[in-house]
């Protein structure tokens, strides 16, 4: 049984933990029933024996199984990975929800959504990744009482994202330990007005407005300085005609919506500025979490 998830970015600018996307590149996972369990990693990972010995997806999928019939069956793991390790991509998203959404498909034959999503909170205690992730679009997300309740958009195909991941990993808990404690009033008003915007702008495909609406006071300009050269990512893509240029995640990948005709031209002009960094034109992915055939 094949399942694929996509990456994600999450936070567009202001939207702090609560708005996310997801694009179209992706991690397949293939698992099926053996005699004796087995664990190979093509891709991102390749090469890494830690993430074969200890690896997070085979670790959740079994915890999802305990309680099953089949919890002692051995399983053969095949990964497919696309999405890079710690760049604000949501590479633990993508292995979480798929390893989540596996066991159940191992189960039942199928899957439920709102449950693999639920689920995943518990491994996963922020929802702008995960949510996108397992339902696609642009996404709204929260979480009460263990539950997350979240409104989603396609995203048109005459939009597209230039997606620039630098050649260093970023972890979210040190970054997370570079933001206050606290904000002013002054502050978490200026995001919450531009996270509202920023949602109607997507709703309504008011792209004109995504600029304005992407400004953020929480938490990106402190994150960017751990890393500087990020501010210059930032000043070429709007320079270059892109719609909004935010820090992905937590970082260090950097997002830059834009108009499908204007994609080649900015990549270009990152590309050819950033040697060191790859550089990807993608389309967004309104699928999210989904079963492959074989």
């Amino acid at each position: 049984m094949i399942i694929s998830v996509p990456a994600t970015s999450a936070n567009l600018g202001p939207g702090f933990d609560s708005l996310g996307l997801s694009l179209d590149f992706r991690n397949f996972f293939h698992v099926e029933k053996a005699k004796y369990q087995s664990i190979k990693i093509v891709g991102e990972g390749e090469g890494y024996l830690k993430i074969k010995v200890d690896n997070v997806f085979v670790k959740i999928f079994m915890q999802n199984l305990e309680k099953t019939n089949i919890a002692k069956d051995k399983y053969s793991f095949f990964f497919n990975n696309k999405i890079p390790i710690s760049r604000g991509l949501g590479s633990s998203s993508a292995v979480i929800s798929g390893a989540i959404g596996m066991a159940q498909l191992m189960q039942n034959g199928s899957i439920d959504k709102q449950k693999i999503l639920d689920t995943a909170l518990v491994y996963e205690n922020h929802p702008d990744n995960i949510t996108p992730a397992i339902f696609g679009g642009f996404n709204v997300a929260v979480v009460e009482k263990n539950r997350v309740y979240h409104l989603r958009e396609n995203i048109p195909d005459d939009i597209r994202a230039v997606v620039v991941i630098p050649n260093r990993a970023t972890s979210t808990k040190h970054s997370r330990q570079t933001l206050p404690k606290y904000y002013s009033s002054v502050d978490t008003t200026y995001n919450l007005s531009h996270a509202s915007l920023m949602t109607m702008a997507f709703a309504q495909k008011k792209w004109d407005l995504l600029r304005i609406a992407s400004k953020d006071r929480m938490h990106q300009y402190r994150r960017m300085k751990q890393y500087p050269v990020l501010f210059s990512v930032q000043k070429i893509a709007l320079d270059k005609g892109a719609l909004m240029s935010t820090l992905s995640g937590s970082g260090s990948s950097f997002l830059n919506i834009c108009f499908k005709d204007d994609a080649p031209r900015i990549a270009k002009a990152l590309q050819d500025k950033f040697t060191n960094f790859r550089v990807l034109d993608l389309a967004f992915d309104n699928e999210g979490l989904r079963i492959e055939k074989e």
